[in-house]
């Protein structure tokens, strides 16, 4: 059971890594491209991708109950979270909107245990909305009134993050992360087409590479590779445990918004960033539990 969770943590680690330049390549791309271009666009290419790979490993085709969880995880991470963060980054710096969804972990876990049989402890609770109350002073540190409307769209991105993690990765203990993920974007492809192409530039001249390289990043890591990882994470070491590794994502994504864009990387953010670390760290040495109804299936992806 121990070498299971820590393969679950190594592979969540390993999307971590992947979504850690999420915020910074965004913020980067719709400095020049439109953000629902990017958004959506980037789930295009990557549906594009999943549609082959689905076809190449003659893949079976997933069930009535699981087309419906498909559905609900696309919306989650192929429209939903994509979408609202560029319209965040839009307005708001890599760095802020960075620490802003370090509250992703703990609404990813009350996902998980809505829709799993496992049940955290209370020191874990707490711990978790220690690192929730410390991450929304950092966002709003005039009081609620100063809330920006770049967080608004953040939250809604992570309150959509969190149901796809969640269901996403309870479906991978059926099938393969991978097969998820791809069947996920084969999905939404055909609502995504029109509006992407839609907001697609006019022209190619005055858009530089590293944009279109950030888009391709988005496209192809974010959007696919990372999701690879994640799920294969959350199914091995189960959602509530291995969602907490995301804490270190606040970290990884202020450190590459100062390399990559020049952001400010202040005291505070730094400290209050290395505080929500700690706290979680704390929470994932407290206990996870089952409940005992509802037999789980164990199957590895």
């Amino acid at each position: 059971m121990m070498k299971k969770e820590t393969q679950g943590m190594t592979a969540g680690f390993a999307g971590v890594a992947v979504f850690a330049l999420t915020l910074p390549a965004t913020r980067y791309a719709v400095m020049y491209l439109d953000p629902v271009f990017v958004g959506l666009g980037r789930s295009v290419i990557a549906a594009l991708v999943a549609g082959v790979l689905l076809v190449a490993a003659r893949v079976a085709v997933p069930t009535r109950v699981q087309f419906v969880q498909l559905i609900i995880v696309s919306l989650g991470v192929v429209i939903g979270f994509p979408l609202f963060s560029a319209m965040a980054m839009e307005t708001l710096p890599a760095i802020h909107g960075g620490v802003v969804v370090g509250i992703l972990p703990l609404v990813t876990a009350f996902a998980g245990v809505l829709l799993t049989r496992e049940k955290p402890s209370l020191g874990f609770w707490l711990t978790g909305i220690a690192g929730c109350l410390v991450v929304i002073r950092f966002a709003c540190p005039e009081g609620f009134m100063q809330l920006l409307t770049g967080d608004i769209f953040l939250v809604c991105a992570i309150v959509a993050a969190a149901i796809g993690y969640a269901l996403g990765g309870r479906l991978s203990r059926e099938m393969s992360g991978w097969q998820v993920i791809c069947w996920a974007l084969v999905l939404a492809f055909p609502f995504l087409l029109i509006p992407a192409v839609t907001q697609a530039p006019s022209g190619l001249q005055h858009i530089p590479l590293t944009a279109w390289l950030c888009f391709l990043y988005l496209a192809l890591g974010s959007q696919l590779l990372g999701f690879v990882f994640w799920y294969k994470g959350l199914a091995l070491g189960g959602i509530v445990r291995v969602s907490q590794i995301q804490l270190l994502q606040p970290f990884m994504t202020l450190i590459a918004a100062a390399l990559l864009l020049g952001e400010h990387l202040d005291g505070r953010a730094m400290i209050l960033t290395l505080l929500v670390v700690a706290i979680v760290a704390v929470g994932r040495k407290l206990p996870v539990g089952t409940l005992s109804s509802a037999p789980l299936d164990n199957r590895s992806p």
